[in-house]
């Protein structure tokens, strides 16, 4: 009888790569063909992270209005990338009036828990999508998204590597168990060689530049790891869903990408001159 290895995540190996590999190849093809495509994946990975979060938060009895969330989270991207940053964040300030609107008629019991957690959903899901509509709007915005997925990318699989191969040092050990110094200084290695390599090779940047985005990366997407952590915590849930195999929940792999992505687009747009 065959047995699927595992290494010390528990995680089958093969079947998490296979997954990771198959996503990777739908970010290559929508960003190198016509790239407006990358948002579709960015909608349908985002609304089943909200789906996901939804059903978690409602372990603990806080609705979160899931529609106006939705329809006000396309809203915002779409009209991000194709007006720019203004009309993006007057879609958020309407999605959120339209969130304390959609809960009225369920009465007060429960009235902030339940606004309170659909803003924080807002937030943390299109609110941070928001900013790959942004970076993906600019001329180069393909080879700036790109980058942006690698450096989240690095910093996971750098990390992973590292703390199963050498990782004694446990960082948070009462939020991610797992998570060691070790592991995260692969992470930044890893960033650290992914931004030099891309700001200067797949966009006209520096060094430094490319440096620095890679350190602030890095340390972006260990704070989205850990906050997402935390929230399964309270949650007392271990994985958001068991969607993708190998991996958990879709919300499970977007936690580093999510607060990545306005750090990736606030030093690329400092370092690199705008081609709107």
């Amino acid at each position: 009888m065959s047995e699927h290895k595992t290494i010390r995540t528990g995680r089958n190996l093969p079947v998490a790569i296979a997954v990771g590999l198959g996503l990777g190849a739908l970010v290559l093809i929508t960003l190198l063909t016509v790239k407006a495509t990358f948002l579709l994946v960015i909608g349908a990975l985002v609304g089943t992270a909200l789906w996901e979060l939804r059903g978690a938060l409602r372990t603990r009895n806080i609705t979160v209005p899931v529609i106006p969330i939705a329809v006000g989270g396309i809203a915002m991207v779409a009209l991000a990338y194709w007006e720019g940053a203004q009309p993006g964040l007057a879609a958020l300030a309407v999605t959120f009036i339209a969130i304390l609107a959609w809960r009225l008629p369920g009465g007060s019991d429960g009235y902030v828990a339940d606004v309170t957690a659909g803003v924080l959903t807002l937030i943390y899901l299109p609110g941070m999508a928001v900013f790959v509509g942004l970076m993906l709007a600019e001329s180069d915005g393909a080879h700036r998204a790109l980058l942006f997925v690698i450096l989240a990318v690095c910093s996971d699989t750098g990390g992973y590597f590292a703390g199963i191969l050498a990782g004694r040092h446990y960082m948070a050990p009462s939020i991610s168990p797992k998570k060691t110094w070790e592991g995260f200084a692969g992470s930044a290695a890893a960033c650290l060689i992914a931004g030099w390599l891309g700001m200067t090779l797949l966009l006209p940047g520096s060094v430094w530049g490319g440096l620095a985005l890679g350190a602030a990366a890095v340390v972006a997407a260990t704070l989205g790891d850990l906050a997402e952590s935390m929230i399964k915590r309270d949650l007392q849930t271990k994985d958001m869903s068991s969607l993708l195999p190998g991996h958990g929940g879709v919300l499970d792999r977007l936690d580093s990408l999510l607060i990545v992505a306005p750090v990736a687009w606030l030093l690329m747009t400092v370092f690199l001159s705008s081609g709107r």
